[in-house]
C-alpha cells in the first residue's frame, strides 16, 4: 500500500516513537521537525489508527473484592476501580477503563449491541481508534430527537467510529405516543428484523438508569415528573434500555414499557458476553436491579459500589441453622 507524502511522516514519527521507543526530541532531530510537530504528528496517528494504545485491565481486576463479586453474582470477571493516589476520583476513572476492557472483548467479525446514554457516550469519547474488521455495530433501542445529548444513534455511530466499523441504527423513536402505534411500527419489517437480530449479537454495552429528576428518561422528555412518581409507587426501580424494571429486573408492566421500541431483554441476556458500566454510587439499587435480573456477564464500577453490594448481599443471604 502506498502512502502519500503528508501520512509518510506521520507513520515514520509514530514508528521511531512507539517502535523504537525514541523521545519526541529525538525524533525531531532524526526527522528534521519540530518537536510540535512530532506531537501533532503522534496525536494524528492515534487518532487514525494507525496507533494503537492498548492498556492492560489486569490491575483492575486482580483484587480479592473483584474476585468475591464474580463469586456472589455469577459473573464472568469484574473490574473495580478505587480510590488512592493516583485515582482520588474513582467514578472519573470508568469510561478510560471501560473502553479499554471493550477493546479487549471486541474480536474480529463480532456484532456488537450498545445502549445510550452519558456513561456510554463517555465510553465511546475515551475508547482509543482500533482497526476492528468485520464488526458491526447495532443500536440497542430506538431514537431520541435532537437536540438531546448522548442519544442512541450518537453513542451507536461514535463507537462504530472507533473500530472503523459498520453501525446499524434504529429507523424508529425510541417512545412512541400510544401503545398501538409502537406495536405496529414494531412489526414493520425493517423494525422487526433489527430487534430480532439482538439475540445474535457476540457483545452488548451498556449502562442501568437511575430513576430521578435528573434521569435520561425524564431529560429527553419521554417521562414527566409526575408519571414517574406515579412508576415508582408501582415498584419502578432502574432503566435498562430505556425500558423500566423492578427491583426483581423485571420490565415493569405499565404503559410507558408498552410505547417503547427497544430490544427484548430475553434477547438482551441471550447475548454471550454483556458489559455493564457504573459510574456512579447512586445506581446502587437500578444496579441491584440489574443483578437481580441477570442481565451482565462481565462489570466495570467501583470498589465502594462493590463493596455495597456484597454488603447487601451477604445480609439477604439465609442465616445457617
Amino acid at each position: 500500500m502506498a502512502y502519500r507524502p503528508a501520512d509518510q511522516i506521520i507513520h515514520k514519527a509514530a514508528w521511531l516513537y512507539y517502535t523504537h521507543g525514541l523521545r519526541q526530541d529525538e525524533v525531531a532531530r532524526r526527522l528534521n521537525i519540530s518537536r510540535a510537530s512530532v506531537a501533532l504528528y503522534l496525536r494524528k496517528a492515534r487518532e487514525a489508527g494507525i496507533v494503537n494504545i492498548s492498556t492492560s485491565t489486569h490491575l483492575f481486576s486482580g483484587e480479592r473484592l473483584a474476585r468475591q463479586m464474580e463469586d456472589a453474582f455469577g459473573l464472568e470477571t469484574a473490574w473495580l476501580v478505587d480510590e488512592d493516589s493516583l485515582s482520588p476520583s474513582p467514578a472519573s476513572e470508568i469510561p478510560t477503563l471501560a473502553a479499554n476492557v471493550f477493546l479487549e472483548m471486541v474480536e474480529n467479525g463480532n456484532q456488537v449491541c450498545v445502549a445510550w446514554g452519558r456513561t456510554v457516550y463517555d465510553i465511546a469519547d475515551a475508547m482509543s481508534y482500533a482497526d476492528r474488521e468485520g464488526v458491526t455495530v447495532v443500536e440497542m433501542c430506538g431514537n431520541l430527537g435532537s437536540p438531546y445529548a448522548y442519544r442512541p444513534d450518537q453513542c451507536t455511530m461514535e463507537i462504530a467510529r472507533r473500530l472503523n466499523a459498520r453501525g446499524l441504527n434504529f429507523y424508529a423513536p425510541l417512545v412512541l405516543s400510544t401503545e398501538e402505534l409502537a406495536r405496529a411500527l414494531r412489526e414493520e419489517p425493517v423494525i422487526r428484523e433489527q430487534l430480532d437480530g439482538i439475540s445474535a449479537c457476540d457483545l452488548a454495552l451498556f449502562t442501568v438508569g437511575a430513576l430521578d429528576t435528573d434521569s435520561h428518561v425524564i431529560k429527553c422528555g419521554a417521562l414527566s415528573v409526575d408519571e414517574l412518581e406515579k412508576l415508582k409507587t408501582m415498584g419502578a426501580t432502574g432503566v435498562i434500555a430505556g425500558q423500566i424494571i423492578t427491583a426483581d429486573g423485571k420490565l415493569l408492566d405499565c404503559d410507558y414499557n408498552r410505547r417503547m421500541i427497544s430490544a427484548d431483554f430475553d434477547a438482551i441476556r441471550a447475548i454471550p458476553k454483556r458489559l455493564m458500566v457504573v459510574q456512579e454510587d447512586e445506581k446502587l439499587e437500578p444496579l441491584k436491579a440489574a443483578i437481580a435480573g441477570r442481565f451482565f456477564t462481565h462489570l466495570v464500577t467501583t470498589s465502594s459500589m462493590a463493596a455495597a453490594l456484597l454488603k447487601h448481599h451477604a445480609a439477604s443471604e439465609p442465616t445457617p441453622a
